[in-house]
């Protein structure tokens, strides 16, 4: 059966690709103007939101070299251990709202000093995984879409990171329990 599956997967991306390409064919439309124009199109919404990327990777580097991040963790500790939440969590928690790849480097540390099989180790690939960069997501993709009232999203996509946070946390504790 996962032999089945792999072979699949592996067609998947051809397959809609072909498919795409017959359409466009069937439907007597300049498959190869169209690409070039989306392309272009593309290319014109990097360049649009290059200044908020930017700003975003060089506000959370000043942040982790600071040391800010972690003086937010410390101050957090002892309401984070009541919860059974790691205080090391609190600075990838933060980061992770904001950049995914600033985020992989605090993983990374936190790998290098307990390990990935550890408690600390399991919660952070589950909330790596289970959690979304709403900041950066949020400016990126309202800024190319021209959305200029966000209404509930802020709210919806916090709440959806804490039960995320959450879920990493009562997850690695039950694969911790089990292992």
């Amino acid at each position: 059966m996962a032999a089945i599956l792999s072979h699949i997967s592996d067609l998947i991306i051809p397959v809609i690709i072909f498919y795409v390409i017959a359409h466009g064919l069937a439907a007597r439309s300049n498959v190869y103007e169209d690409f070039i124009k989306g392309a272009e199109d593309g290319f014109r919404t990097v360049i649009r939101i290059m200044p908020t990327l930017i700003g975003l990777m060089v506000a959370v580097g000043v942040l982790r070299a600071s040391g800010f991040l972690d003086f937010l963790g410390g101050l957090a500790s002892g309401a984070a251990a009541r919860l059974g939440f790691s205080s090391e969590l609190i600075p990838l928690m933060l980061v992770k709202m904001f950049s995914s790849s600033a985020a992989t480097g605090l993983v990374l540390d936190i790998f290098k000093n307990h390990g990935p099989d550890s408690l600390i180790g399991l919660t952070t690939s589950i909330m790596m995984s289970c959690t979304e960069t709403v900041f950066y997501t949020m400016s990126v993709y309202f800024l190319a879409a021209k959305v200029t009232k966000t209404r509930y999203t802020l709210t919806g996509a916090l709440l959806a990171t804490l039960a995320g946070i959450a879920a990493s946390v009562v997850l690695a504790g039950m694969m911790a329990g089990i292992g």
